[in-house]
């Protein structure tokens, strides 16, 4: 059996000479007791083992660190296993991005027969626009375009409610009418 300050002097010859052999019996008594305590503890194989290298490495790279005055070995390698582990939990509760986020997936592909009608009825719309009178095609685009409502087309245009109100409607009745004849709108 070996005692604690076997292994405070084991640990020692680690930190100052990187002694490999020292390090061999430390690791060939720590590794397969940190590796019990993390499957116990809920990892699974596979996870244990990767901790406990994680555990060896650091016990290899920072033994200066260690402090036999403050705790023993065994208390300090479980410590560092279990922050490890810890942190290993932590980062897998992070939110895994979900591949079938509607946001991730590809946009639905329209077919071209709804691409050419959309098409033609922006084109005859366009058409129906030019047919308008100007003092209503610049009350629609200020309303439609713009995003304006119908108070601040008044405020901007000096023109009352009620007469930018009722261009509206007519522009609206007109253009109706052209889509309509133009086969893009049926009738009410």
């Amino acid at each position: 059996m070996i005692s604690q300050a076997d292994f405070a002097a084991l640990v020692r010859a680690v930190a100052q000479d990187r002694d490999r052999q020292a390090f061999a019996r430390l690791f060939t008594h720590f590794a397969p007791r940190l590796n019990g305590y993390l499957l116990r503890n809920g990892a699974d194989a596979a996870l244990a083992e990767e901790i406990v290298q994680d555990v060896m490495t650091t016990l290899w790279r920072k033994a200066d660190l260690f402090d036999p005055a403050k705790s023993s070995l065994s208390t300090w390698l479980y410590r560092i296993a279990r922050n490890r582990r810890i942190d290993l939990i932590r980062r897998a509760q992070v939110k895994q991005v979900d591949a079938e986020d509607p946001v991730l997936l590809p946009p639905d592909i329209v077919p071209p027969d709804a691409i050419m009608d959309l098409q033609q009825r922006e084109a005859a719309t366009r058409e129906a626009l030019k047919a308008l009178p100007e003092e209503q095609l610049a009350l629609v685009r200020l309303a439609f375009f713009d995003g304006l409502s119908h108070g601040e087309i008044a405020a901007q245009t000096g023109l009352p409610l009620g007469t930018v109100k009722s261009r509206i409607r007519l522009a609206f009745t007109r253009l109706r009418r052209e889509l309509e004849a133009a086969g893009i709108v049926s009738p009410p």
